[in-house]
């Protein structure tokens, strides 16, 4: 195993280089809330670099049973999407981009590949007396801490391990007994001083000496992130303050280790409207729900035998896969919360929209638009240089979808047709194939104009020409649009789409313009407004009176298709009328 060979006395704080990091645990898709701490990290290295600040990106895998490559590969392409580029990192080609390296040579970047390192860390920490092997089983322990509740106390570890003499220990370790390594916390309180909050102060009794090396071999979370940092030259940790409770820890090994202590900002959280924790349960919980009304007893998709979904329903902890929970989202007809970056992708939303609103959970740019109202629209240029902690709130950030779709209406709006097609394309191919299949990039060029300024997603598009996705004999016509279009006055409107068929027929350039002209010529000629035909020619082929500009409604769906649509409407009319 080739790995970086480093003092473990390495002081990385004398650099004069800002190095913030960002360490997502490949365990599932990329939260939202991690997107938020990852662009504020990167945002601090480039706004406070001295010589140029780096964005360092580490993988933490040492948990084998829930990390995957697939989950890896998800994090760093949702990353690269959202134009979060890391300077040190695994290395990735995005768009025909290299992002990502070992230019300073700090790696592997994957902390399962880092193991002798950790294993260093902890033999040199055995060996000073600052941790020390435990050799109760798991379920000792779990006796004591049932005795701990029974007595209404809190379970803290004993350090009945300490009881047994440090050569005893030795002769255990070396004879491969089974074990953990805790390490051994100072009895004397700990501050943390942070960038957001002030000192913060821990009482020795808050902790107990835990466990930074498991059975298995590997470190805890504790451990390898200590080591990790120091070695990487991290300078600050900007995180979420769900982690001011490990803080310190941190501080106890780094001091026990010898390293410098990193700046420490902690982020408030991200919540939703109603105050509750923006959670991966959120889709668990909106699918269960959405089975329980429909009243599906067994499981309504090939994709998850019943005995699961069975136990799924009864067990509020179960929770199923992402892919699992969009199948049945797509079977009920119901719509996910987003609440991973990947289902923000999905949906269709515009990286710059979304890093654009996320910069704006927890920090304010304290900047002024002309007309005296609050900045809140700018780019990843300006947040690079202009973002600071102290622009950082201390209390919770509440996601509103509604702003954010508006952020994301707005940002469409501002697309060249050029560009809004490439978007919309790229998006297709990626999460609605069928969409991809039927119109190619030059065709949704053409297709903008009308698109475009209906959209607040690139999702919202097939709805626009939802139309061109219709068999033609399963066409269900709007009531009130035929009646007006095609009843009203007489069946005025009925007998003039039936004059144009006939001359449709005999019409062999279906390009939008020739459409256009062709339906101009033929009111002309009959001496009414173009409306007067546009609109009875707009419900015959698509059902209803809303629809892109008819030259490009028409030329969409092709003339076979046009002409098998107006005679099933001409037929429909007529059956409808003999009912009367």
């Amino acid at each position: 195993m080739n790995l970086l060979r480093a003092d473990l006395n390495f002081h990385p704080m004398t650099t004069t280089t800002t190095i913030t990091r960002f360490a997502p645990s490949p365990t599932g898709h990329l939260h939202i809330g991690g997107a938020r701490t990852a662009l504020l990290c990167w945002a601090f290295a480039k706004q406070t670099g001295i010589g140029g600040g780096r964005f360092l990106l580490r993988i933490e895998d040492t948990d084998q049973k829930r990390s995957s490559e697939s989950s890896t590969k998800g994090i760093l392409e949702d990353l690269a999407w959202l134009g979060i580029t890391w300077d040190d990192g695994p290395e990735l080609e995005f768009n025909g981009q290299t992002i990502g390296g070992d230019t300073r040579s700090v790696g592997p970047y994957y902390q399962a590949q880092r193991i002798d390192l950790y294993n260093d860390a902890i033999n040199r920490l055995i060996e000073e007396d600052k941790a020390y092997p435990a050799f109760e089983t798991p379920e000792e322990l779990e006796a004591k801490r049932k005795e701990a509740i029974a007595a209404k106390i809190g379970y803290k570890y004993d350090r009945a391990a300490l009881q047994i003499s440090k050569e005893e220990r030795t002769k255990r370790l070396a004879a491969g007994e089974s074990h953990v390594v805790r390490f051994k916390m100072p009895d004397e309180p700990i501050t943390v001083e942070d960038q957001l909050l002030g000192e913060v102060t821990i009482k020795p009794e808050e902790f107990d000496d835990f466990i930074i090396r498991k059975r298995d071999g590997f470190p805890t979370y504790h451990l390898a992130v200590t080591v990790d940092d120091a070695l990487m030259g991290v300078t600050h940790v900007l995180r979420g303050q769900e982690h001011l409770i490990n803080t310190p820890r941190h501080v106890a090994l780094q001091t026990a280790l010898g390293y410098d202590h990193p700046v420490y900002a902690h982020m408030p959280l991200i919540f939703n409207p109603d105050g509750s924790k923006m959670s991966k349960r959120d889709k668990d919980k909106a699918a269960k729900k959405a089975c329980k009304d429909a009243g599906h007893e067994s499981s309504p998709i090939e994709a998850l035998d019943d005995a699961t979904y069975t136990e799924w329903l009864k067990n509020k902890t179960r929770q199923l896969e992402s892919d699992t929970l969009i199948a049945l989202a797509k079977h009920l007809n119901i719509v996910l919360p987003e609440i991973d970056v990947e289902d923000f992708r999905r949906a269709g939303y515009l990286p710059e929209a979304l890093t654009n609103y996320l910069a704006l959970l927890g920090w304010n740019p304290k900047t002024k638009n002309e007309d005296g109202t609050d900045l809140e629209r700018f780019d990843m240029d300006y947040l690079a240089s202009h973002f600071s902690i102290a622009g950082m709130g201390k209390g919770q950030s509440k996601f509103d979808r509604i702003k954010l779709l508006s952020f994301n209406g707005d940002a469409i709006a501002a697309l060249t047709d050029e560009e809004f097609a490439s978007r919309w394309h790229q998006w297709a191919t990626h999460y609605d194939t069928a969409l991809a299949e039927r119109f190619s990039q030059q065709d949704m060029v053409s297709l903008a104009p009308a698109v475009k300024t209906r959209c607040k997603t690139l999702a919202d598009g097939r709805g626009v020409i939802g139309f061109a996705f219709i068999a033609d004999d399963a066409i269900v016509y709007d009531g009130k649009a035929v009646h007006k279009a095609l009843i009203k006055g007489e069946r005025k409107g009925l007998e003039l789409l039936k004059a144009f068929r006939d001359e449709l027929a005999e019409f062999d350039d279906f390009t939008p313009d020739a459409i256009e002209a062709k339906v101009s010529a033929f009111a002309e000629s009959k001496e009414v407004g173009m409306g007067k035909i546009a609109q009875p020619l707009r419900v015959a082929v698509t059902g209803a009176g809303v629809s892109p500009s008819l030259g490009q409604t028409l030329a969409i769906l092709g003339k076979d298709a046009v002409l098998a649509r107006i005679d099933g409407c001409i037929e429909s009319v007529h059956a409808d009328s003999g009912k009367e």
